[in-house]
């Protein structure tokens, strides 16, 4: 899908155009062109980066090829960078997507290229297309505004993160459960594929705010260091997400070991406890042995009646002397 938005000085806005059309408006110098390139072909695209806006062969080549973390290249009159959106689906943290857009900046002119949808572009596509004050700050206004939605949709994830933590935390003390280690991971997972993206974004941001670059005006660098500082908090908040992720990973197997410990530790008292039963029944039990002396005593009622008392003494007795020593 090719969409089109140009705005000529002093006139209404125009959204029915086609790419043949697109020279002339590129030629209105005072006009505002925007071309929004999203899920094409290779041969219906590149023909329009190329031929229409004369892009260099090495910057369309990064465009289309999909595979780039956020970076900024400046060219003769106009400058190519690469963005990265957050798409992310509630309680599924194992598949978040880091959709690439691509973006050519001219002096009268914005062209985005993405292969999927990104949120961000979206809303700043339909408020853009709503709102004429908007327009007249120009094609670099438009790279604030994506900019901006951008770094709003990593905070919103991060929030959520927050959320998620928070409640795992709490589980961990309350009642561990096998699934808690499947969710931590998938949650570090995400961090650290954001953690690949947001880093180098961070420092595009940064040169918006401070280089002299083409189709930047001046007056607008203060909008990108509010987004530069936006995306400097943002790292900071998913550095410590992630760090509470790996506390919390790590608390759980501790609890885990601490219990897997306890139930152990009452196992061997019980067994120790009943040892000795086994070795009397079990000594006693030797069918191979036969009393040297025909006394009454040895298999009569009596004896019986000690040795049940000797089994029932005995357990206790090993109970009192293992809290004295301190092992129960």
């Amino acid at each position: 899908m090719i969409r089109i938005l140009y705005c000529p000085r002093e006139r209404a806005c125009q959204m029915d155009m086609t790419p043949e059309d697109l020279p002339e408006a590129l030629r209105n110098r005072a006009g505002l062109l925007w071309v929004d390139i999203a899920g094409e072909e290779t041969a219906q695209c590149e023909p329009i980066l190329r031929k229409t806006f004369g892009f260099h062969p090495l910057a369309v080549e990064d465009a289309l090829s999909e595979a780039h973390v956020p970076k900024l290249d400046e060219w003769d009159d106009y400058i190519y960078l690469v963005l990265h959106d957050i798409v992310h689906h509630a309680g599924d943290y194992g598949h978040t997507q880091l959709p690439e857009l691509d973006i050519f900046l001219g002096h009268n002119y914005i062209v985005t290229h993405h292969q999927m949808i990104i949120p961000a572009l979206e809303r700043t596509w339909v408020l853009f297309s709503r709102d004429e004050r908007l327009r007249q700050g120009g094609p670099d206004h438009i790279l604030f505004r994506l900019s901006h939605e951008l770094v709003k949709d990593h905070l919103d994830v991060i929030a959520q993160v927050e959320e998620v933590v928070n409640e795992l935390e709490d589980r961990v003390f309350d009642k561990p459960s096998p699934d808690i280690p499947e969710k931590l991971f998938d949650l570090k997972r995400m961090l650290l594929q954001m953690r690949r993206t947001v880093g180098p974004q961070r420092e595009v941001f940064n040169k918006l705010a401070r280089d002299k670059l083409p189709g930047v005006d001046s007056r607008d660098k203060v909008f990108f260091r509010d987004v530069h500082d936006q995306a400097v908090r943002l790292y900071d908040l998913m550095e410590s997400q992630r760090d509470l992720v790996t506390g919390t990973l790590d608390t759980y197997l501790s609890m885990v070991n601490n219990r897997m410990n306890e139930t152990m530790r009452l196992l061997t008292v019980i067994t120790t406890l009943f040892m000795p039963l086994a070795f009397v029944t079990g000594f006693f039990g030797m069918n191979f042995f036969q009393p040297v002396l025909q006394s009454e005593w040895w298999t009569g009622a009596y004896s019986l009646e000690a040795s049940l008392g000797i089994m029932v003494l005995v357990p206790f007795l090993m109970f009192w002397w293992m809290k004295r020593k301190g092992l129960v």
